[in-house]
């Protein structure tokens, strides 16, 4: 799936033994319902409703896998319905002030007629906590042939212990796109309730060069409201 960061909060602490060294291992997990699933300023839905679902397992040195899901909507003729994504990435806290993950994430559709799939190397670096830059590369970009380059740079306010927000501006270049590619920006507020919920709201907004892209029913300005449930 694509977006990433839906998914992934702290979890149970379990050890197993490798080679006789004990290694401690999180497990995290989350199930979400949205009324528009966005993807980098585009919906995924076709506006409506969707249900996501994740599960990830970190080790202490740093490595991780995860494996998340979500209802797509694609164009009718594609046939495609769902949408799973495989990661495997490793993340660390450098310093005091600075963290760094890599990963590669593998976007799979298994209802489709035709083949969408595609695999993206990806990068944050984030520093205090709060503040991002992020970069995805991939030579398939969208399931194509053309190579693609997501830059994105982000960042978090925290308001009280219940409410933060969060602010980003992405842009797309690929390879073959009119125009180069197309920009994005995206606003969350985000409340935590009574736990493990939360709820998002959203506002995106995408330029002119995305609705050629796409079209206007799958770029431009819309809102996104979610509920998620953390374990």
């Amino acid at each position: 799936m694509k977006h990433p960061a839906f998914l992934l909060r702290a979890g149970a602490a379990l050890s197993i033994c490798l080679s006789c060294n004990a290694l401690a291992v999180d497990t995290s997990g989350s199930a979400a319902l949205t009324s528009d699933y966005v993807w980098r300023g585009s919906t995924q839905s076709q506006g409506d409703a969707a249900v996501q679902a994740g599960f990830r397992v970190a080790a202490d040195n740093g490595l991780y896998a995860a494996v998340s899901g979500s209802s797509v909507e694609f164009a009718p003729e594609t046939h495609a319905s769902s949408e799973l994504d495989f990661m495997l990435g490793w993340g660390r806290v450098l310093g005091d002030d600075w963290a760094l993950d890599v990963n590669l994430l593998h976007y799979r559709y298994p209802s489709t007629t035709v083949d969408l799939n595609w695999t993206e190397l990806n990068g944050t670096i984030t520093w205090r906590s709060n503040y991002w830059l992020s970069l995805g590369w991939s030579p398939e970009a969208l399931g194509t042939t053309q190579d693609g380059l997501y830059t994105q740079l982000g960042a978090r306010l925290p308001v009280n212990e219940r409410l933060r927000l969060e602010a980003m501006a992405g842009y797309y270049a690929l390879q073959d796109a009119q125009g180069g590619g197309y920009a994005h920006g995206q606003l969350n507020a985000i409340w935590a309730l009574s736990a493990p919920l939360e709820l998002r709201l959203s506002a995106h907004a995408t330029d002119s060069k995305a609705k050629v892209l796409f079209g206007d029913d799958y770029a431009g300005s819309r809102w996104e409201a979610a509920l998620q449930a953390s374990f």
